[in-house]
């Protein structure tokens, strides 16, 4: 599959990073092509989430070649000014590696309430973002009065390192993610795809890139693939169900049987990779070097995994 990048998420293991940090180079001496973390406020029955842009920045330090990329920031929870300036300032730390995937959130309904956003104006808000991002990452002086925010006169400084600021690659599986991937995104970034439906996926993306007048083979088809890896298929769809479902609080066991490649290493690498005949970018989270263990995983096979650094 040439051309497929491949990259590890940190957002399911950070708190065990924290403690062994002389392990964060190692993952750019690995060869992975990006770094990724998440972005939630509060997650029950998980653990200690952390701050995406606060870790990026962190791993701006300490890295030189890798993309570093926010998969997702939910952008309804921050205003716009706070994300064009928290982003920019990344884009300037690494030098211009940031990639800003966005999404609406909604899986943890009181995140939303937490910080006073309408569940049901997450989307207009997040459109809202997006277009106010570009404009102030171009140096524009903006005026604007969005959904519970007003900028007036506002300009940002300093710029992204990049002209026209970070690529925005929009996350999520319903078909509004897919009008706004199409409409206002640089890549497209759903999670629980199986592959059938991922191609689905992206095809309406397109369609709705060449409605907007907007060049559809420009935008960079990604894909978030949990993995469980496991002696058997049916050790890792058990060992994928217990995660899974206690970290998003809903039934997922026939999403599971569909979506995430399951058993030992030789029986998964042809289950996802089917997923990227015609991919060109992703990311992923591999899961740790054990014989059992849980995590997230999409495109070329890595020649060797990190040390064992999971959860």
């Amino acid at each position: 599959m040439p051309g497929v990048q491949v990259g590890v998420n940190l957002f399911f293991f950070l708190d065990r990073l924290l403690r062994e940090r002389e392990r964060l180079p190692q993952l750019e001496e690995l060869g992975f092509d990006s770094l990724w973390t998440g972005d939630h406020l509060y997650v029950p029955r998980y653990g200690a989430v952390f701050d995406a842009f606060t870790v990026l920045a962190a791993l701006a330090a300490v890295t030189r070649r890798v993309l570093l990329g926010a998969g997702v920031v939910i952008l309804p929870l921050r205003p716009p000014a706070m994300v064009a300036k928290e982003a920019a300032t990344v884009d300037l730390l690494s030098e211009g590696r940031l990639i800003l995937g966005v999404g609406v959130g909604g899986e943890f309904p009181w995140e939303l309430a937490a910080c006073g956003v309408p569940l049901r104006e997450r989307g207009k808000r997040a459109d809202d973002v997006i277009t106010v991002l570009r404009r102030l990452w171009r140096g524009e002086e903006v005026t604007h009065a969005g959904p519970g925010y007003r900028l007036e006169s506002f300009r940002l400084q300093p710029l992204p390192a990049r002209p026209g600021g970070p690529p925005i690659w929009v996350g999520g599986r319903a078909p509004a993610a897919m009008r706004r991937a199409g409409h206002l995104g640089d890549g497209f970034l759903p999670w629980m795809f199986s592959p059938q439906r991922y191609r689905e996926a992206l095809l309406q993306v397109r369609r709705h890139a060449m409605e907007a007048g907007r060049d559809a083979e420009a935008i960079v088809p990604a894909l978030f693939v949990f993995i469980a890896l496991a002696r058997t298929r049916e050790e890792g769809e058990a060992l994928a169900t217990t995660y899974l479902e206690g970290f998003y609080n809903r039934p997922l066991r026939e999403a599971i049987r569909h979506c995430v490649p399951c058993g030992p290493p030789r029986s998964v690498r042809p289950c996802w990779a089917a997923s990227w005949k015609r991919g060109r970018s992703t990311w992923c989270s591999p899961p740790s070097a054990g014989r059992r263990s849980c995590g997230t995983i999409c495109g070329c096979w890595p020649q060797r995994w990190p040390p064992a650094c999971g959860r």
